[in-house]
This record gives C-alpha cells, structure tokens and sequence, in this order.
C-alpha cells in the first residue's frame, strides 16, 4: 500500500498520467465529433504498394471506434503496469508510462489522418 500512496505522489508520474488521459480523451472526441450519419465509407486501412484506387480499404463505424476502444485500453493498461513496477524501480514505471504517452500520439494522428481521407 505504501507504493501505491508513492505512485501517485510522484509528480512526473502524475504529469504522465494526466497527459496519458488528456490524450484519451482527445482520441475519443475526435473520433466521436467526426462521426457522421452515413453508416458505410469509413477508410480504415490505405497501402500505397502500387494498388492504385484499390489501396484504400472501407470499413464501418466499428473499426473506427476501434480506436477509442484503443486509447482507452493503453491508458488503463499503462497505468496499471506503472502502478504495479514503481515499487521495483521509478524509472521503469516513467517509462512505461512514457510509452503510453508515445501510443496515445500515434493513436490520434493515425486515427485523424483516417478520417481526414473520408
């Protein structure tokens, strides 16, 4: 119980950490505000290997809130993981928690640069 009253009095732990939701909460908006009433015409995958028109691949709302379904699950996942190795080394659970801050960036470009293609 003491390292888990530690963890969460570590100042860049919690600037991880809020920067981690922040970025959750980014992901999930963008892809909410953007999702329109037409069902179908969602590109979820584009390959530029010389396909020409049939590099983007259409997809329906649930592959795209597949990346809120991701976020989500990298903030909790990340935390937890944080959480369980402070007590082993402080740098270690920085880390980890820096990753998800490096996923949770990927995520949003991915997924804007997806629905900017729409």
């Amino acid at each position: 119980m003491l390292s888990k009253n530690k963890f969460f009095h570590d100042r860049l732990v919690l600037l991880l950490i809020s920067v981690n939701t922040f970025l959750t909460v980014l992901t999930t908006l963008s892809v909410l505000f953007r999702l329109q009433g037409n069902g179908n015409g969602y590109i979820v995958q584009y390959r530029s290997q010389q396909l020409g028109i049939g590099a983007y691949t259409s997809g329906s709302v649930t592959q795209i809130l597949a990346f809120v379904g991701f976020a989500v699950l990298v903030l909790v996942i990340h935390t937890i993981l944080g959480q369980r190795t402070y007590h082993l080394k402080r740098e270690l659970s920085v880390v980890i928690l820096g990753l998800g801050t490096l996923l949770l960036i990927i995520g949003v470009i991915i997924s804007n640069a997806l629905l900017m293609l729409r």
